[in-house]
């Protein structure tokens, strides 16, 4: 038995715990894709949910032969999930990247499609507005796309850009040559290059569910790019240990002038406490900071997998 010749778009959906807004968002999708004018594809990826996401996603191949399912054998994060799907995608023009949660809107899609007929590799959609988010997650979320921008150098990272994306085949080509572990997408997405071009959009609130992202996993989410997409923290940790070199010597000399014209009375012990806790505190930071990147590097030369499948089922999209 042959297999269905590959479908031109594949549509990659990474998914934990979804179960209430599957079918809503393929519904949406499929509506979307109507008129598109290519043959296409959703690759659905569990990421070891623990409600009944993998049997919706069942249901919907059993009903759509456009559906393929990826199931992983345990939860591995989002950006691992997200991999596992560009992996599957069996599309030979173009791989669109979109959330399950409906705040990236599926009728989008032929916005970013049609830029990319004007030959951009790579589109990405660009967030107007973030509805249904607190001011302060908007706040922290501006913070770091500054962040990264300032610390990317030669990468740039768009502002308010998530993984929404439209990418040409040989930008996914490029893309899955890098196989490290600790995976910051977004940074990915940029580091490949290719002529590239935003198509803005305004972000709906979650449909259903709740997120599963909350601050600390937002904290670490931000740890964990901007380790893996620069080594500025080693640089600013050289810094801050210089300029603490520095000001001890500083107040070592005023020390050394006021013991020769003043004598050498008995010091305090609140001042000398506090230059100890300040000087073990950097200290630990600098550590921490080294214990970060040294973690990924023993990481990597593990070389273990990325992921492991439990099961794929293909779409049966004729191309």
């Amino acid at each position: 038995m042959t297999s269905p010749a590959a479908p031109a778009l594949s549509i990659v959906v990474p998914a934990y715990n979804e179960q209430e807004v599957l079918p809503e968002f393929h519904r949406r999708l499929a509506a979307a894709l109507a008129d598109i004018g290519m043959a296409w594809e959703v690759v659905y990826v569990n990421d070891g949910s623990r409600d009944t996401t993998l049997e919706v996603m069942l249901g919907l191949q059993a009903g759509d032969p456009r559906a393929a399912v990826v199931n992983l054998s345990r939860n591995f994060g989002k950006e691992i999930a997200l991999t596992a799907g560009l992996d599957h995608a069996r599309a030979t023009e173009a791989v669109v990247v979109i959330d399950a949660d409906l705040q990236d809107p599926p009728e989008v899609i032929p916005a970013l499609v049609a830029a990319w007929r004007e030959g951009f590799d790579v589109v990405y959609a660009q967030r107007n507005t973030r509805e249904g988010e607190t001011w302060l997650k908007k706040a922290t979320a501006a913070g770091f796309y500054r962040v990264m921008q300032r610390l990317g150098g030669k990468v740039h990272l768009p502002p308010d850009t998530g993984d929404f994306r439209l990418m040409s085949r040989r930008a996914v080509d490029a893309l899955l040559k890098l196989r490290e572990q600790h995976r910051f997408m977004k940074g990915l997405f940029a580091w490949i290059g290719f002529p590239s071009r935003a198509v803005r959009y305004d972000r709906a609130p979650r449909a259903a569910g709740t997120t599963k992202w909350n601050y600390w996993k937002l904290w670490n989410f931000s740890l964990e790019g901007i380790t893996s997409f620069t080594v500025a923290p080693l640089k600013v940790a050289t810094y801050l240990g210089l300029l603490t070199a520095i000001g001890a010597v500083l107040y070592l000399t005023q020390l050394l002038v006021r013991t020769a014209l003043y004598g050498n009375p008995v010091a305090g012990y609140p001042s000398l406490l506090a230059v100890v806790l300040f000087l073990g505190g950097v200290q630990m930071m600098m550590l921490g900071i080294i214990g970060e990147y040294l973690g990924r590097i023993f990481n990597e030369t593990k070389g273990r997998p990325l992921y492991i499948t439990e099961r794929y089922a293909p779409s049966r999209t004729e191309g």
